[in-house]
């Protein structure tokens, strides 16, 4: 059972998604969308469609968690492989500290925010569903 203020919580994280990606990923994808070097230019393509799914995610919240735990898995990796290997070598610009604090604090609120209980029952002890098509009794 997922409480109201459990739904509450996620739906802020998805509000608080929408609305950064909305004012600073969007303005970036609308006008300079044709002058970004190749991958640069797919993250932010990647980011603005991120967006736009948590828009879903404020109407339908559990519906929606796999955005989250791509929020999620997808902050913690850049934070162990890249942010704080770049940290601990005293190699880390200004532009990739303040990301180390972004994905940080994304990190956190994700942890914090997502119904574990609920998430371990769906996704990883419940039955997955079958790969071959269901026979049909005659």
């Amino acid at each position: 059972m997922i409480t109201t203020r459990r739904l509450y919580a996620l739906r802020a994280a998805y509000s608080m998604m929408f609305i950064f990606l909305a004012t600073q990923i969007w303005p970036q994808v609308i006008l300079r969308g044709t002058q970004y070097p190749h991958m640069s230019g797919v993250a932010r393509a990647l980011l603005a469609a991120l967006g736009l799914l948590a828009l879903l995610g404020i109407r339908y919240p559990i519906k929606m968690l796999p955005i989250l735990l791509f929020e999620l898995a997808w902050k913690a990796i850049w934070v162990f492989a890249v942010g704080l290997p770049l940290r601990v070598a005293g190699q880390l610009d200004a532009g990739q500290a303040q990301t180390l604090i972004d994905c940080t604090f994304g990190v956190i609120l994700c942890l914090i925010v997502l119904p574990w209980p609920y998430i371990m029952d769906t996704y990883f002890r419940a039955t997955g569903d079958r790969w071959k098509r269901a026979q049909v009794a005659e």
